[in-house]
């Protein structure tokens, strides 16, 4: 469901004011990192599931490394 790269629209805005975040690592929870100060966190699945408001997929023609 969740891939490196894709873009999650959360409901509530993170402390330094943005609300989109990145997926940097899929496992048993998820790695975040918020676009706008760069700060990571790990959320379980079932929390992201709550707290998500959208989800913008990365673009297929980009190359991972």
């Amino acid at each position: 469901m969740y891939e490196v790269g894709d873009v999650l629209v959360m409901k509530k805005v993170h402390p330094c004011g943005g609300n989109a975040w990145t997926v940097a690592r899929v496992g048993a929870d998820i790695k975040l990192c918020c676009q706008t100060c760069g700060k990571y966190q790990n959320l379980t699945r079932d929390e992201i599931k709550k707290r998500q408001k959208s989800i913008i997929k990365k673009e297929d023609g980009q190359d991972e490394k």
